[in-house]
């Protein structure tokens, strides 16, 4: 089912059939598939939120009457009780200051084998036996009650259960050094003899160890140049298979402790393998091999001045930090006697742990998914959404699997068997929420042929976020459609829900919806005199205005309109005296097309005249010379005529402010220059220079004079005021004098030595409030000049 274009009238058309849309929406007990369908698939029930942020590794016997738990933030092995005991849900067995147990292992001898980051230990927990002697019977084990039986430091040093000689004076003690460093252990496995074999970081190695033995000594199996032994499994002949950091490599290794590269991953980090039945082996990989997720973190050996820098692997500073990895996922399948096949990718999704049974599934971060893929060709199902970030673990129980999670903690229980996946709507996917964008009427549901065993819900409101109480009463409840028929109200927005049968499938639902007609709305009027928008090429040099509303973010218009973005923008338009561009911002809710008329009226006129009608733009000029001087306003009045019946059309209006129209400059007269006459001269010598008196008086009819300017003989403008100093008046008088260029000298009776003067032109010029000039001029003869003291 194609999503139908969105037009700006009519009937609409909302779809869902795409596997990145139904990811929008929420299931429960419902899959979604890659090829966009929905199926009734296993149901995911929480059974337990721990008070840790992570629930690192899960453990259980093969019938899954004991569940053990391995957390971190606090840090603590939990044993969970089902029956819920003294109304206890869980039982703390073991606590440490330690950054998190990382792993958890069940061992053939009924113990457990917890291992601790990054302190590099594993500590051996025999939850039959009760909490240690050397303790409160109501005390759970801690680091120096329960018994270490790996320490990676010592390890490392060649020594697992005895100390080093004593260091002698000034030398730095080996072991301090060794406890400034960060050990790391990230997995744990069993052979089928019962030995235990650690995967470590720091740098990566594999030990092995007879847990069998009363002091059991740590043996090095395998050792690499890479920084860390991530992930460990075995293959169908018993070989054991070890993915790293660093490089991405997947390693075989023999009995015998030798290694073989199996295959080199295209990214940095192997985060889980997986061997099905037939010998297939996959392999998770994560992060980008040109550069390192987090930079070293130098840690400081204590008593020398060697430092070590230790990189984390990306899979988990995203788990600890909650982010994802830009570079995303792969899962390979490597079958014997063939090259690698990429069977899926994820660019939002870090694989966390496989599992080969019935196909291959898939626990995934940071969105909390586990996916189910087809071995064959790929395609995958979301077969549950979590409340947490990362499924980290999980363990096989009948009818189904316990999953462990990661931010928060938590475990659930995902089953699949038909007595566990029954019940009222056991099986429902809830939709995301559509936004009709404004009120709509709703209709038909579509459902995409194929489609099989469900019913459909909807419910609606004027609130963007669903209904999550009976006391919010922002949506309708929900309401079974009725011949294929919406029953929900009328609303801004609306949800759907599938509620499918056993074996039920949706492929693809589509809402048939109206929007109830709303009138357009003007957002802002602006009028600029003095400017025209013309669709003629700008002449080179010519003068420009920008014309933008005052306040463009509250004015910007919003609904469907789509050009909503750029409407508020400034526009430039030309310089034009005689011209005057009206400019409009305006919008629809219902997307419809509009429509608008331009209306004038000038100052103490009652009647509205039609300027322009039917624009379809929202920018106008129009000849302001042809106007009256004075006052005026202007009209938009919008339209959704072009989207709807004679009878439905809705109008919508908004007046400008007054704005002052003034194309007739001011009118000059009374303009005189005179030379006065001699004045006496107190002291001599007295250098004077002769002068030329001017006046004149400026009026406009329309606007108050801005300024004025006087030019003596064509030379350069200078500028004048006014009699008073403030040019705020429609009339104004000017008085001022002009020296004259040179001079002469004068005796002490005040009679000058030179002669007269030639004669002289004076040329002023005023303007009005809208830049609309007058001139005149006015010549002064020679001869009669005479000094001014």
């Amino acid at each position: 089912m194609a999503s139908a274009s969105v037009s700006a009238q009519g009937t609409k058309l909302w779809t869902q059939s795409r596997f990145e849309e139904f990811e929008k929406g929420t299931p429960q007990g419902v899959e979604i598939t890659s090829d966009g369908r929905l199926r009734s698939g296993p149901v995911a029930n929480e059974v337990l939120t721990t008070p840790s942020s992570f629930v690192w590794s899960v453990a259980t016997d093969a019938k899954a009457d004991s569940v053990y738990l391995a957390t971190g933030s606090p840090t603590t092995v939990l044993k969970v009780n089902r029956d819920g005991k003294d109304g206890a849900r869980f039982q703390t067995l073991f606590e440490t200051k330690a950054l998190a147990v990382q792993v958890l292992r069940l061992g053939p001898d009924g113990a457990l084998y917890a291992a601790t980051i990054p302190d590099g230990k594993v500590y051996r927990i025999k939850p039959g036996s009760g909490p240690s002697p050397r303790t409160d019977a109501n005390k759970p084990l801690n680091e120096s009650s329960a018994e270490v039986v790996f320490d990676l430091a010592k390890a490392e040093n060649g020594s697992s259960d005895q100390k080093k000689p004593d260091a002698k004076a000034g030398e730095p003690d080996d072991s301090k050094k060794a406890e400034s460093k960060s050990r790391y252990i990230w997995d744990m496995t069993f052979d089928s003899a019962g030995k235990l074999y650690i995967a470590t970081g720091g740098p990566g190695a594999i030990y092995r160890l007879n847990v069998a033995e009363a002091h059991p000594v740590a043996e090095v199996f395998f050792r690499t140049d890479e920084q860390h032994i991530r992930v460990l499994a075995w293959d169908k002949a018993g070989n054991l298979l070890a993915g790293s950091d660093g490089s991405g490599l997947v390693y075989r290794v023999d009995k015998d402790g030798k290694g073989y590269v199996l295959f080199s991953a295209p990214r940095r980090e192997v985060t889980a393998l997986a061997v099905d039945p037939d010998g297939t082996v996959y392999a998770a990989d994560v992060g980008d091999k040109s550069h390192n997720p987090l930079p070293p973190l130098p840690i400081q050996n204590a008593g020398s001045s060697i430092t070590i820098s230790f990189v984390q692997p990306g899979s988990v500073q995203a788990a600890n930090a909650s982010t994802t990895l830009p570079e995303g996922t792969e899962i390979y399948a490597l079958k014997p006697d063939a090259a690698p096949r990429k069977l899926w990718s994820g660019k939002d999704e870090i694989v966390y742990q496989l599992v080969a049974a019935n196909g291959l599934t898939a626990l995934t971060g940071n969105r909390g998914r586990i996916l189910r893929i087809n071995t064959d060709d790929g395609r995958f199902s979301d077969i549950a959404h979590l409340e947490a970030q990362q499924a980290v673990s999980m363990v096989a129980t009948p009818g189904g699997w316990l999953v462990a999670t990661a931010n928060t903690g938590k475990i659930y229980k995902v089953s699949v068997t038909p007595q566990d996946t029954k019940g009222a709507e056991a099986h429902s996917y809830a939709s995301d929420v559509l936004d009709a964008g404004a009120t709509a009427r709703w209709g038909r549901v579509e459902a995409e042929p194929g489609s099989h065993g469900f019913q459909i819900w909807t419910r609606s409101g004027n609130v963007e976020q669903p209904v999550r109480s009976a006391k919010d009463w922002g949506w309708s409840p929900w309401q079974q459609t009725a011949d294929d028929k919406v029953v929900s109200p009328v609303g801004r927005y609306l949800q759907w829900k599938a509620v499918l049968n056993d074996g039920g499938e949706v492929a693809g639902v589509g809402i048939n919806y109206l929007a109830v007609n709303a009138a357009p709305v003007v957002d802002d009027v602006l009028v600029v005199v003095g400017a025209r928008v013309t669709p003629q090429p700008q002449q080179m040099n010519q003068p420009t205005v920008q014309i933008a509303f005052p306040n463009a973010t509250q004015n910007a218009p919003g609904g469907f309109d789509p050009n909503a973005q750029n409407a508020a923008n400034p526009i430039q338009a030309q310089k034009d005296r005689g011209a005057a561009t009206v400019r409009w911002a305006a919008h629809d809710d219902n997307g419809d097309d509009l429509t608008y008329d331009l209306y004038l009226r000038g100052d103490g006129e009652h009647a509205w005249r039609l300027l322009k009608k039917g624009l379809t733009e929202k920018v106008y000029s129009f000849d302001a010379a042809s106007l009256v001087d004075g006052g005026y306003q202007i009209r938009v009045v919008a339209s959704d005529a072009p989207s709807h019946t004679p009878g439905e059309v809705l109008t919508g209006e908004l007046v400008s402010e007054r704005f002052e129209v003034d194309t007739t400059p001011p009118v000059i007269s009374g303009l005189k220059a005179t030379v006065p006459g001699p004045i006496e001269c107190i002291k001599a010598p007295c250098p004077q220079r002769m002068i030329i008196a001017v006046s004149f008086e400026a009026k406009d009819a329309a606007s108050p004079i801005s300024k004025a300017e006087y030019s003596l003989d064509a030379g350069p403008w200078q500028y004048i005021e006014p009699v008073g100093g403030l040019s705020d008046s429609k009339n104004e008088r000017y008085s001022f004098s002009v020296p004259l260029p040179g001079g002469v000298e004068v005796e002490p009776q005040g009679n000058p030595k030179a002669g007269v003067e030639a004669e002289h032109l004076i040329t002023v010029r005023a303007y009005d409030r809208h830049e609309n000039m007058a001139t005149a001029k006015v010549v002064v003869p020679g001869g009669d000049g005479k000094p001014e003291k």
